[in-house]
């Protein structure tokens, strides 16, 4: 499931860390380098309904496909399902556990 549809939106969520999050600690929308923390805060704050699917889109220019790559290496591998040098690694991982 990409997003949860709530009529209210919550002012905070609690992000990767545990941390609180809301619209003013969300990564900015000029951000262009995408590091492993700012990935997961952005998917903690469409999971917890912060921003729909839509909004992240808008706010930061990206896909829906890049968005639900993000969310689903979170779901498969945690944080560490991010990190770009990585995907491959979990990718194949996770390929290989399915044929079980």
């Amino acid at each position: 499931m990409i997003e949860q549809h709530n009529s209210i939106r919550p002012v905070k969520v609690i992000g990767p860390l545990g941390e609180p999050l809301t619209l003013d600690s969300l990564p900015p929308s000029s951000t262009t380098r995408w590091v492993v923390r700012r990935k997961a805060e952005v998917v903690a704050a469409v999971s917890g309904g912060l921003l729909s699917v839509d909004d992240v889109c808008a706010r930061y220019g990206l896909t829906v496909e890049e968005f639900a790559g993000w969310q689903r290496a979170i779901d498969r591998s945690g944080m560490p399902g991010l990190r770009v040098t990585r995907i491959q690694h979990y990718k194949s991982l996770y390929e290989r556990q399915q044929k079980f």
